[in-house]
């Protein structure tokens, strides 16, 4: 429980760093584009994307990359993140104690 609450606040706050760096882009006059979780990572580690790549097509299956794998990749990272943070935090928030008494 513990470790996805953590996890959570950790995709939140990348997510929220990513927002705020498109809407910094959008405010400075470059247009409205957000940047996409494949171009990112296309960017920051494309030996790794490649690697990711041929591995799904190779090794499991090829139509589990195009149609599936790429469709998510092609969320911007804010809304990618965003959603696996709150996920997370669903999964690891406290449980209420219900207090039931018997008559």
């Amino acid at each position: 429980m513990v470790l996805f609450r953590f996890m959570a606040w950790v995709l939140l706050l990348i997510a929220m760093i990513a927002l705020v760096a498109d809407l910094t882009r959008l405010v400075n006059g470059g247009g409205f584009a957000f940047t996409s979780s494949y171009a990112y990572w296309k960017s920051a580690a494309p030996q790794s994307l490649a690697a990711t790549t041929t591995f799904v097509q190779r090794m499991l299956h090829p139509a589990l990359w195009d149609p599936i794998a790429l469709r998510v990749l092609l969320l911007p990272i804010w809304l990618l993140f965003g959603g696996l943070g709150l996920a997370m935090a669903v999964l690891g928030r406290r449980k209420r104690r219900v207090n039931i008494y018997a008559n």
